[in-house]
């Protein structure tokens, strides 16, 4: 059953022009798993037995290194720093028409959260923003269509990045990859300005609440602990999107949230109190690089972010994967999810994800 209709050849398939879209839609849901495997399989993570975790903790270690998720985080922090200056730019002409108070507001949760050399080249790009900027809301439209661009290249590349994670070929036409990066783009373009709109615009909100209720300050102060719990969870809600979204992999509909966005949050925040924690004590980045550490340390920092989200991604890969296994699907065969669409698959993704995944799941051992 698992391997029907991998046994087909390439001269079985019907590929005259009229019939050519419903040949890859039923193609998409012909590969991947049996619909048995889907019925017997654990329906959440909780279910999973102990040593399945290990399993998937080792595959996802091992997974990390062959998919060079390394050298992806680096490519992603290239077009993040692409996206990131006409965002802040945006930022800006938005803030502008709020105060400079709100301005000032955002440059102190800034320097809360990022380590030091990094948090002094964004402040210091946004106070030369601010100090430019003069035109508010004109500015904010050219910058708004900048970051969309410039975002979109993260989106993309994101996109090919989970994609290798989840070992599938992207398979969707560009009428369906291009809107789905734009909106992609725009949908956390707008979780981002919320983020930002929690830290700046609720405090005020809260006082006049409190006041209302005539509790005084004590909803400012009450919301001054809220406010980061909440944007913990709409930052690990904006993980969650890009790891449904991205990949050509059909999953099991939309999670708010993931063990695997929750795991990139926490490694991201301990990765990245380790490192304020290393340059501030012990590095010398300012010996080696000199007038350019402090981009260094930036770009250092931005890489080690993406390569947690990336390793979060890699984890919900590895649990549906050890999903399939424990619903009876071959441990080395692939595609171990269905694909969300064929239609782009060349003969060699075909072949690759037939003939040679099935000689592996019957010849391979499960390593676990």
């Amino acid at each position: 059953m698992a391997g029907t209709w991998r046994q087909k050849t390439a001269g079985d398939r019907d590929d005259r022009p009229g019939r050519a879209g419903r040949a890859a839609d039923a193609e998409s849901h012909e590969a991947g798993p049996d619909p048995q495997v889907e019925a017997t399989a654990p329906d959440e993570p909780s279910e999973l037995p102990k040593r399945s975790w290990g399993a998937v903790l080792r595959r996802t270690i091992r997974e990390f290194k062959e998919d060079e998720l390394a050298d992806r985080a680096a490519a992603l922090t290239y077009y993040g720093v692409l996206a990131l200056f006409p965002a802040l730019l945006m930022l800006v002409s938005l803030l502008g028409i709020a105060g400079e108070s709100a301005t000032q507001t955002v440059l102190d949760n800034i320097k809360q959260l990022t380590p030091g050399s990094a948090r002094d080249i964004i402040t210091g790009a946004v106070e030369q923003l601010q100090a430019s900027s003069g035109t508010g809301s004109v500015l904010a439209v050219v910058a708004l269509l900048g970051a969309l661009w410039s975002a979109s290249g993260y989106v993309a590349a994101f996109i090919r990045s989970s994609n290798a994670v989840y070992d599938m070929p992207e398979g969707r036409p560009v009428w369906k990859v291009g809107p789905l990066r734009v909106a992609l783009t725009v949908v956390l373009m707008l979780m981002a300005c919320l983020s930002v709109l929690i830290v700046v615009l609720t405090g005020a909100l809260a006082r006049q609440i409190g006041t209302a209720l005539g509790i005084g300050d004590t909803a400012l102060t009450v919301w001054s602990i809220a406010k980061w719990p909440v944007l913990i969870v709409l930052v690990t809600v904006m993980i969650a999107i890009l790891y449904w979204a991205s990949p050509n992999a059909k999953g099991r509909g939309f999670k708010w949230i993931t063990p695997g966005s929750f795991l990139a949050l926490v490694i991201w925040m301990i990765a990245s109190g380790g490192f304020a924690l290393y340059v501030a004590n012990f590095a010398s980045y300012n010996k080696t690089y000199g007038t350019l550490a402090g981009v260094i340390v930036f770009l250092v920092w931005l890489w080690i972010t993406n390569l947690a989200i990336l390793l979060g991604l890699e984890f919900d890969a590895e649990l549906s994967r050890e999903r399939a296994i424990l619903g009876g699907h071959p441990v080395h065969e692939e595609p171990y999810v269905p694909p969300r669409d064929t239609r782009k698959w060349s003969e060699e993704d075909r072949r690759r994800m037939g003939v040679e995944s099935t000689e592996a799941g019957r010849g391979g051992e499960d390593t676990r």
